[in-house]
């Protein structure tokens, strides 16, 4: 057993696997019941079996796994998000434009059918490590909907994924359109009828706004962002080699997300490994001098995360740099519950809304 002691000489275990190697989410005591329930539907309150690739296999072997997992996750959010009241005051449109590759861009707005003059913007990037998943997928349509009931006109990019059905396009190609997404945004303003542009995403779509900031900074245009909200995002790198400076890698490892799937699907987004160190690509790996001067930011983690404590870290780093930044973590809940799980945890996810609808006020 692991762990110190207290001043009366018992032990206290240390949270998590850190604790007891054997524990999963299912016998988690921090864990929110609700969450677990959910996810015990279709096994993921269990630790998941091992993968069948690792980050040294084959590119071509990654790809194949990941276009495999792809529609489980699909599946999975049609149970989680099934029997939802809908949203009737929200309208949608689609805009197609040419990014700076020369390629399309889906462009998917939302707005709430009576908005207050010059609502805030959110523009909007999607999870999935940057290799899987769409903008037309079920959680995130919803997550644009319920930000546009809340008041806000949202714009989610349709980039282009390391891997899966929108593959294979590596680093820096889904950067590259979301930089192109935010110019036509950002140019669009007075059409739009906009005042300020918040960038936000979860997971992978989390590293994607923290490097969408780094780049605008690089690029003159830090006029185009007015604040950054991400949500448990994933910037390290570290996940094959599990640096001891982010022990939630050990403390809640296999808790829905595994390190080593982590570790594969970044091989899928950079697969020469070129930009193990660029900020651009890992943000975690960002300078002060890159840092300074960024506009206002908010880390969200969640408590029973493998990534929480990158961005804690990140979060520390964008304080040291003299950035506005606050930081709120989502405590008994796994890797983006609080986007995933809008039927076991209303409160909870409407909590996360009301920060980032509070966070955009406050600009």
């Amino acid at each position: 057993m692991s762990g110190e002691f207290d001043l009366s000489g018992e032990q206290l275990l240390l949270p998590g696997r850190l604790g007891d190697p054997t524990r999963v989410l299912k016998t988690e005591p921090r864990a929110d019941p609700r969450m677990v329930a959910a996810m015990a539907e279709l096994g993921f309150d269990l630790a998941p079996e091992p993968i069948p690739v690792t980050a040294e296999s084959p590119i071509e072997e990654i790809r194949e796994f990941i276009a495999m997992i792809e529609p489980s996750y699909n599946d999975a959010f049609k149970i989680w998000f099934a029997d939802l009241p809908p949203i009737d005051n929200v309208e949608r449109h689609t805009e197609v434009i040419t990014g700076a590759d020369g390629n399309d861009i889906k462009l998917y707005i939302h707005r709430p059918r009576h908005a207050s003059d010059s609502p805030s913007c959110v523009y909007h990037v999607h999870g999935g490590g940057m290799v899987l998943l769409a903008a037309t997928d079920t959680p995130y349509v919803r997550w644009r909907d319920e930000l546009a009931a809340a008041g806000m006109v949202v714009v989610g990019v349709e980039f282009r994924n390391g891997a899966g059905r929108l593959g294979n396009h590596p680093f820096p190609a889904g950067l590259n359109d979301c930089m192109s997404g935010l110019q036509w945004t950002f140019d669009n303003k007075a059409e739009l009828g906009i005042s300020k542009i918040i960038v936000s995403g979860e997971s992978g779509g989390g590293n994607l706004s923290l490097a969408m900031t780094i780049r605008a900074k690089e690029d003159s245009k830090l006029d185009q962002i007015d604040g950054t909200y991400a949500l448990c995002p994933y910037i390290s790198n570290a996940w094959t080699r599990k640096i001891p400076e982010l022990p939630s890698l050990y403390e809640n490892d296999d808790y829905f997300l595994s390190c080593s799937a982590m570790g594969v699907m970044a091989v899928a987004y950079d697969p020469d490994h070129e930009n193990d160190q660029n900020p651009l690509c890992w943000p975690y790996h960002a300078n002060r001098e890159e840092l300074k001067g960024l506009p206002p930011h908010v880390i969200s983690v969640n408590e029973l995360d493998p990534l929480r404590d990158e961005g804690l870290a990140y979060f520390r780093m964008l304080s040291a740099a003299g950035v506005p930044v606050y930081s709120r973590t989502v405590n008994g809940t796994a890797h983006a519950a609080d986007v995933i799980f809008r039927g076991a945890l209303p409160d909870v996810y409407a909590a996360t809304i009301r920060d980032l609808k509070g966070f955009a006020n406050s600009l």
